[in-house]
């Protein structure tokens, strides 16, 4: 009886370790709608994720089974998990960066809508984007990437295990970096067209003093935003592709080290 209460104990903390590195992911990993899913859903999908890397469950840590010990251990899982979510959100924020600089340089701050993801108002290209971003998470198979470090990332970092790794937060720290690059390359060469069309309107202006640039100027902006975004939408998979291998080189490093 003893030795069956102990490997249940041993097989709960296990579990509760698991499933700590896997909220942590989930909590920040861009998943459309998840955020807001009632919470039933998401506590469900969470579990049976952890049951599904039964395989890759660690052996119980050699330390005393105590309340502190698993809140310490079980924070440590968290963080990794929270690590893991914030450099694969890298792939959304970037694009909401450009929509929301040619948003403002296109008037389309004036008007706002929901955000899918998180309800809240946020401008028109700003929701063109999150779409855009959470079609090619999934048809780039970044999704099954994020799958697959997770379990890969107990052979290496076994839960209840983790030491600590000062570069992890450097190699993170570098990685957003890239939202600000990639998202002004996404976004300039369409602010650099609508400053062309304020110089143009402002030329007009001194040529005609009695035409209306004030009721000209937003549609003309408007329109001209959508035509040269719909001109450059090929270079979002292509600079949504070089984030995602600097994502996957970050994972990789943590799941190997």
């Amino acid at each position: 009886m003893r030795a069956n209460l102990q490997f249940n104990l041993a097989a709960l903390m296990s579990f509760l370790l698991v499933l700590s590195r896997v909220s942590g992911v989930f909590a920040l990993v861009p998943i459309p709608g998840f955020r807001n899913a009632p919470a039933l859903p998401r506590v469900v999908l969470t579990v049976a994720l952890t049951f599904a890397l039964m395989p890759v469950w660690p052996a119980t840590p050699e330390v005393a089974f105590t309340a502190g010990s698993m809140i310490r251990l079980a924070g440590g899982e968290l963080l990794f998990g929270l690590g893991i979510g914030v450099a694969v959100s890298v792939l959304t924020e970037f694009v909401l960066l450009a929509m929301q600089v040619l948003g403002l340089q296109a008037g389309y701050s004036y008007a706002s809508t929901i955000d899918p993801n998180t309800q809240a108002d946020a401008g028109i290209l700003q929701v063109i984007g999150q779409l855009a971003a959470n079609l090619l998470f999934f048809a780039a198979g970044f999704d099954r990437q994020v799958i697959a470090a997770l379990a890969a990332s107990f052979a290496a970092q076994p839960a209840g295990a983790i030491g600590a790794h000062p570069e992890w937060g450097q190699n993170l720290i570098r990685l957003t970096s890239d939202i600000f690059t990639l998202g002004l390359r996404l976004a300039m060469p369409v602010v650099a067209l609508l400053l062309l069309v304020d110089f143009a309107l402002a030329l007009m202006g001194r040529v005609n003093a009695q035409l209306q640039l004030l009721s000209l100027a937003f549609p003309v902006k408007m329109l001209g935003a959508l035509v040269f975004l719909a001109a450059t939408a090929a270079t979002l998979p292509v600079l949504y592709q070089a984030a995602a291998r600097n994502v996957a080189e970050l994972l990789q490093g943590w799941v190997r080290n």
